[in-house]
């Protein structure tokens, strides 16, 4: 009698047998990791103002910027860095998420300071009054909880519908100031003190519109505690550039911005 029928049979159950366990065994060090196609955009606490030196562009974009950090050390499949010095929401939604798509599996942004007047009240608080810097904070405060939430919101859109696949993570603003005593050109505590109280409510506001956006709020007071303007190892630049005054150093990315970043990461 022939054994044929009986080989086939068996080489049939082997190869059964070896494609099942294919199948289900991993072997340690062997998988492929997914694809990361990273997209920074957002105003100068994104492109890096202060941590120089910059691309030729007129949006100071620095490789010392968080995002770039970032992309490098964990491998980027890609990375895209759109991010602006000065850029307000409208300019995200106009211009920068036009950097994003399907593919985009993470975007990380800060915004909303130049809409709520950054500049202008720095340096109504720097060189004006006491009376002049506390009318330019409250400006912005009624800014920040009227007007600013929607255009957050709106922001936050036009990201979901260009990269719905991608994980969002917004990053606040630290707090600038320490408030010990750093010589007689420095802003007055009590002036120091408001900006920074207008920066808590900045944080606050920014967190509670990107969760309702199912957004990632990454915090970044903490990592900023203690190294701000007339702190004794501070990661903010003072007035010495106009530029780049009142913007992290490469420390305050690397040590502040990145390590926050990182907290949320891995």
């Amino acid at each position: 009698m022939s054994h044929r029928p009986l080989a086939r049979a068996l080489a049939a159950l082997a190869t059964l047998v070896t494609t099942a366990l294919a199948a289900v065994l991993v072997v340690p060090g062997t998988a492929q990791a997914a694809a990361v196609n990273y997209v920074a955009l957002g105003d100068s606490y994104s492109s890096g103002v202060g941590a120089g030196p910059y691309e030729w562009s007129t949006c100071l974009r620095s490789q010392k910027s968080y995002a770039p950090l970032w992309a490098a050390a964990h491998g980027a499949d890609s990375f895209a860095f759109p991010a602006c010095g000065g850029a307000v929401t409208a300019d995200v939604i106009d211009d920068q998420v036009d950097a994003l798509s399907t593919s985009t599996t993470m975007v990380t942004i800060t915004i909303g300071g130049n809409d709520a007047g950054f500049v202008d009240v720095i340096t109504s608080c720097r060189f004006g009054s006491t009376s002049t810097c506390t009318n330019a904070v409250n400006e912005a405060r009624a800014f920040a909880t009227g007007t600013l939430p929607g255009r957050l919101d709106a922001t936050y859109a036009a990201i979901r519908d260009r990269a719905p696949n991608a994980r969002l993570i917004v990053l606040g603003y630290p707090r600038l100031f320490e408030l010990n005593s750093c010589g007689w050109l420095a802003m007055s505590v009590y002036k120091r003190t408001i900006l920074n109280g207008a920066a808590d409510l900045l944080a606050t506001v920014t967190a509670g519109r990107a969760t309702a956006a199912g957004a990632t709020f990454v915090d970044t007071r903490a990592q900023f505690a203690d190294h701000g303007v007339c702190g004794a190892d501070p990661w903010i630049n003072d007035i010495s550039g106009v530029i780049e005054a009142y913007h992290p150093d490469a420390d305050g990315y690397r040590h502040g911005y990145l390590a926050a970043l990182n907290s949320v990461t891995g």
